[in-house]
């Protein structure tokens, strides 16, 4: 996932909602709203579904299991998804705009996200661009593109990324870079319309590569970051197979978005909202 929502991981910017379980080809029309199967007209071929063991590679033990059986075939339909996105807590209307601080090996690592106007079509949906610049020390070490879509329902979509890593001011590589319906990588959830402690849930899947999951902790948390002290905030913790000792948690507020992020296992690490500019 963009390093908006996973830079302390790879360094060292939702959710709540169970992915249903699909068998090989079908997911109710009358899936709960709130959940990923009421958007449904599936987009996956044969042979799309994810068949490892849930939460497990290779000796590593789940810590987030997504409860979809280890087949997970989200179920899309380009009809049911809206133009603007205004949930609550991954409100992302063009021209707003994150800046976001931390410390990572003594160096200050700066992160700037903002919507862009820009729009592109994944699967069939028009899907907001976002746009995440990376800096260390002054450098900058990441540039990406983020692709999200809202349903009808209020669920936040993760529709890929292009991403490109610099070194010495060169781009390095585009390794994680992925888009839904391409290649086998599937989409998954940002942020769902309605966050319930415990339920877990993929925010992507693109084998090898973009594998991330997610689990409401806690549901109105305080925290004080640099932008100010903040309530009623949502609490993920999120992991992924591809690095299996690391733990994050994740800190939404309402009518902001992601303002702290911090390891809590496999290191220390904190990073924290600086600056909110609301888009109109």
């Amino acid at each position: 996932m963009t390093r908006q929502n996973q830079r302390l991981r790879t360094t060292g910017v939702v959710v709540a909602m169970t992915m249903a379980a699909m068998t090989a080809g079908a997911c109710s029309d009358d899936a709960t709203p709130g959940q990923a199967g009421s958007s449904t007209t599936s987009t996956a071929g044969d042979g799309a579904g994810v068949t490892t063991t849930p939460g497990k590679r290779g000796d590593a033990t789940a810590v987030i299991d997504p409860g979809d059986g280890g087949r997970y075939r989200p179920q899309i339909d380009p009809a049911r998804f809206v133009e603007r996105i205004d949930n609550r807590y991954f409100p992302l209307t063009p021209g707003a705009s994150w800046v976001y601080e931390g410390k990572v090996d003594g160096e200050t690592e700066r992160i700037e996200v903002v919507v862009t106007p820009e729009r592109r079509t994944v699967l069939g949906i028009s899907a907001v661009v976002v746009r995440d610049t990376v800096k260390l020390g002054g450098k900058l070490i990441e540039d990406t593109f983020d692709w999200y879509a809202q349903d009808l329902d209020g669920n936040v979509w993760y529709l890929g990324e292009d991403t490109k890593e610099y070194e010495n001011g060169k781009v390095a590589n585009t390794k994680g870079s992925w888009e839904a319906g391409v290649n086998g990588a599937l989409p998954g959830i940002a942020m769902p319309a309605n966050p319930t402690v415990g339920h877990a849930y993929r925010q992507e899947y693109y084998a090898g590569e973009a594998e991330d999951l997610a689990e409401v902790v806690r549901l109105g948390a305080t925290e004080t970051v640099p932008f100010g002290k903040l309530d009623a905030l949502v609490v993920t913790k999120e992991w992924t197979p591809l690095e299996p000792g690391n733990v994050e948690e994740k800190y939404y507020a309402p009518g902001v978005g992601l303002v702290l992020e911090a390891k809590v296992v496999g290191g220390t690490g904190r990073v924290q909202l600086t600056k909110f500019t609301p888009g109109r």
